[in-house]
């Protein structure tokens, strides 16, 4: 069963790639893709990949704006 976040308080404070693509609204495919790229602040501990919940959100905060043309 996938996690539902209504807010980013309710985020653990390290999530796992499936936590992030339930609060991205992504796959898991996509989820895995985004944390293996470049700036992206993943880290892997033995075979898991985490993300920590403070990095990510500045991440997301950096993220260019989508204009509406």
């Amino acid at each position: 069963m996938k996690p539902t976040y209504t807010n980013t308080q309710e985020l653990p404070y390290t999530l796992s790639v499936e936590e992030m693509a339930a609060f991205l609204g992504i796959s898991r495919v996509g989820a895995y893709n985004l944390s293996h790229s470049k700036g992206f602040p993943s880290k892997r501990i033995g075979k898991r990949i985490l993300i920590p919940r403070d990095a990510f959100l500045a991440w997301l905060k950096d993220l260019p704006e989508v204009s509406e043309a």
